[in-house]
């Protein structure tokens, strides 16, 4: 790093990320708080959700793009891909953590990668793909149900992006998915609560 720069941070990290994979023919895109971060109440986060697709022939090609400032384990990569996992990969100079996950096998995976796209997240015009708002609210409600109802962070992370993205929201895609998914009734709540006043 050059004296008097600035220490690279999570999204200078999630760029690097991203290039490489472009880089190596695979395609991707930012979920998770950073996603979430972006669409919503923006929040320090030193987590970096990826969902990619890459042929498992371009692995190598992927750790060459990264560099020696990634540790990536080529064999849980490779195990990741083929049975839909996930995988960690580390940014040494800073020891911040990513999460590659591949796409699931449910039609709802298939359409919520179908729906990324791309975001400026630099005033140079520094672009991320990033999933799609709805499929951040809808993808965190399932966290939140898994985890048995009691992230107070996920949920705040839906409502925040339903206060910020809400006039722009596809109401009818949430609504149809939040119904395939069996998570109607949370998301009725999530709207309701993201709909009162502030400071009751």
């Amino acid at each position: 790093m050059v004296e008097g720069a600035r220490p690279p941070d999570v999204i200078d990290v999630a760029l690097r990320v991203a290039q490489a994979i472009e880089s190596a023919g695979g395609s991707y895109f930012v979920g998770g708080s950073l996603a979430s971060s972006l669409q919503g109440e923006p929040r320090t986060t030193n987590d970096i959700d990826i969902v990619l697709e890459l042929p498992f022939g371009r692995i190598s090609e992927l750790v060459r793009s990264l560099g020696s400032d990634f540790e990536v384990d080529r064999d849980m990569l490779k195990d990741a891909l083929l049975h839909g996992g996930s995988c960690n990969i580390f940014h040494l100079p800073t020891v911040m953590k990513i999460d590659l996950f591949a796409i699931g096998p449910t039609p709802y995976d298939e359409v919520e990668f179908a729906r990324r796209r791309a975001v400026a997240v630099r005033p140079g015009g520094a672009m991320l793909v990033v999933k799609s708002p709805e499929d951040t609210v809808l993808r965190k409600l399932l966290w939140y149900r898994a985890g048995g109802g009691v992230s107070d962070r996920q949920w705040r992370d839906v409502l925040e992006v339903l206060r910020v993205s809400g006039d722009g929201l596809d109401r009818g895609y949430l609504g149809d998915w939040a119904d395939r998914l069996g998570i109607t009734a949370l998301l009725t709540r999530a709207v309701s609560e993201s709909s009162a006043p502030s400071g009751r």
